[in-house]
């Protein structure tokens, strides 16, 4: 391999009878991926295509293909407008959202190449300006190789930040960072835990314009994309025609109107514009799959254009290297270096980097070591889609020689100290923390032979031992998880997600929390609604101002159904409404509860009523002011 290049460790595996061999060893998938293989020369990839999208719901799709002769191959399938019929074409701009992550930190390493930057640079030295919390200040800040590896512990986004229609196409990054001092708080050690965040890389976009004093699209644009033939590709904002649905004309939506974007889509082909967003460095990214090509090639490449060095080789090399988390200290090779994710998947491991933006998806893929790489992206975002079968066919057709899964090893002898219930540490979202408690946890079980991940939500995972405490999942060809102690905590990681053990008494106290409220609250209602539909209900009654603040919660919901989901982060009508009406519950919640110990007693109280109106509302109010303690009532859509 070409020193320089994205270091991937490779064991190669093309036969089909090497694959049959390791399907009687452990893994059917990659049996039925061998025989993938054996297809490629059946059904062309357009027509492939062509039906995928019809059988997933997508509007269309542009890709390209780097092959190991340094051709490019470029296609497209669907749609570009499903209202008015308009065919996608092989140049037809997308819009790729955290795909562009990736060339932007291509521009901050341009910048560490001219020394006008380190990545050892703490942010604060940069940006001094900024309010960061920051436990580790001392010992370890913040620095620019964090930001670029998602390892600073910083929040992912904000409800505010992601789905607002105030910002404007020109709106300063630093609106991004304003109001909240908890906002850029750090929730574990710099560069000891993988955790994605949007606000890292919103940094990142006010980094570039301190250190070059312009805008970091126009710097990005003329530094990066300009010299690496990038020609239809910019960080600035674009948008798209805007759809007459009457008259099926068009018009121009403003100055950044571009009739060569595609309209992204919703599910059943609802449209959507582009619309500006406050961490626009996170996700604002226009491109073809031509110049998706370009920059695959680059990043295979030895850093350097026309035999000049644009990026350093020692740079270069660290673009999908995991180093200095705990779980890459530990022996895990999967996770994310300064530009791209090791990425393990139908029994071939490159590098690669996913990406949505309203209305679209999108993915590239490098295979360094075969000169190979892939782009696809889609202008429909649809939850209930396959992506990942375009992936295969895209993997099918560069034909990439498949790797043997990991052989079994011996597992060290303290495997069965990790059994226990796992919470995600730290949290994807800082304000969805009790929620990822109670509903996103998974238990750790091992059964003398075989690690096994039980989530609450989702399928179980089978994992095998490869030697000591690095353990692969049954779909994967290379070690996927690590275990490990840290500071006397057990943590279970795959190099993207950190997950520690709970004791089993918080557990209890959250899921008991949860469901003596739930039935409170269930109680209230059920018992409420029955009185009042037998005119027994007066305002004296215990139930009668929980229940009507209950009822409350009904009124935003017409609001918010004629309300764009973009503005779910600003202050609205729905949103004013859903914070009234939750701030009341607890409220009305104790009110009806100190009417129950007033009562206490008297004749009119002497019904059996009495003591389970006591007991609901007292077990609802618990619930109540935990989720106030977690930061979730009053509900604010525009502080979450």
């Amino acid at each position: 391999m070409q020193k320089g290049r994205i270091h991937l460790k490779r064991d190669r595996y093309p036969t089909l009878a090497a694959c049959a061999r390791s399907w009687l060893r452990k893994a059917l998938p990659a049996l039925l991926l061998c025989a993938t293989v054996a297809h490629a020369a059946g059904a062309p990839l357009d027509a492939e295509f062509a039906t995928g999208l019809k059988e997933e719901g997508l509007a269309g799709a542009v890709w390209s293909e780097v092959l190991p002769d340094g051709t490019v191959k470029v296609g497209a399938s669907g749609l570009r407008d499903a209202a008015r019929q308009i065919p996608m074409q092989a140049d037809t701009r997308m819009q790729v959202g955290s795909v562009g992550k990736v060339a932007l930190a291509l521009g901050i390493l341009r910048l560490v190449s001219e020394d006008r930057l380190t990545l050892d640079t703490p942010l604060q030295q940069v940006l001094p300006e900024l309010a960061l919390n920051n436990p580790w200040q001392a010992s370890d800040p913040v620095r620019i190789r964090h930001l670029l590896a998602h390892t600073s512990g910083l929040d992912n986004v904000r409800f505010w930040q992601a789905f607002s229609l105030k910002p404007a196409p020109d709106t300063p990054l630093a609106a991004a960072f304003d109001g909240d001092r908890n906002l850029l708080r750090v929730r574990a050690r710099p560069g000891s835990r993988y955790a994605y965040s949007n606000m890292g890389y919103g940094l990142l976009g006010m980094v570039i314009e301190k250190v070059t004093g312009q805008p970091y699209e126009r710097y990005l644009d003329a530094q990066l994309l300009q010299p690496l033939g990038m020609a239809d590709s910019t960080f600035a904002y674009v948008t798209q025609m805007s759809t007459q649905m009457s008259t099926q004309m068009s018009t121009q939506a403003g100055a950044q109107a571009d009739p060569r974007l595609a309209m992204g889509h919703f599910e059943h082909g609802v449209a959507q514009p582009a619309v500006p967003q406050y961490l626009r460095p996170a996700a604002q990214f226009t491109t073809t799959a031509a110049d998706m090509a370009k920059l695959a090639q680059f990043l295979m490449g030895d850093g350097k254009l026309q035999g000049k060095r644009f990026i350093d080789l020692a740079l270069m090399g660290a673009l999908s290297e995991p180093a200095g988390t705990d779980a890459a200290q530990a022996g895990l090779a999967t996770g994310h270096g300064l530009a791209l994710a090791v990425r393990d998947r139908h029994n071939v491991v490159g590098a690669c980097h996913p990406g949505t933006a309203v209305g679209f998806r999108a993915m590239l893929c490098l295979y360094p070591e075969q000169d190979s790489a892939f782009f696809v992206a889609f202008n429909t975002d649809a939850e209930q889609a396959d992506y990942e079968r375009f992936n295969r066919l895209l993997l099918r057709d560069l034909e990439l020689p498949l790797r043997a899964p990991a052989p079994h090893g011996t597992p060290a002898p303290t495997v069965e100290n990790w059994q226990g219930v796992y919470v995600p540490s730290p949290s994807p979202m800082a304000s969805m923390a009790w929620i990822d408690a109670v509903f996103g946890f998974t238990r750790l079980k091992w059964d003398g032979e075989s690690l096994f991940l039980i989530p609450f939500q989702g399928e179980p995972k089978e994992l095998e031992p490869v030697g000591g405490l690095l353990f692969r999942a049954s779909d994967r060809s290379t070690p996927s998880h690590v275990l490990m102690q840290e500071d006397g905590k057990h943590v279970l990681s795959d190099g993207l997600r950190s997950y520690e053990r709970a004791s089993m008494l918080r557990m209890l106290v959250l899921w008991g929390s949860l469901a003596l409220g739930a039935a409170g609250l269930l109680y209230v209602l059920v018992v409420g609604v029955w009185r009042a539909a037998r005119r027994s209900l007066g305002r004296g009654d215990h139930l009668f101002a929980p229940l009507l603040s209950l009822l409350a919660l009904l009124l935003p919901l017409p609001f918010f159904y004629f309300q764009s989901y973009l503005r779910l982060g600003d202050v609205t009508i729905a949103s004013v409404l859903l914070a009234l009406a939750t701030g009341a519950l607890p409220l009305a919640t104790a009110f009806g509860l100190a009417r129950c110990w007033r009562s206490r007693g008297t004749a009119a109280e002497a019904g059996s009523w009495a003591k389970w109106d006591w007991v609901a509302l007292l077990a609802a109010l618990q619930l109540l002011l935990v989720l106030a303690w977690w930061g979730l009532l009053p509900l604010r859509l525009w502080h979450l």
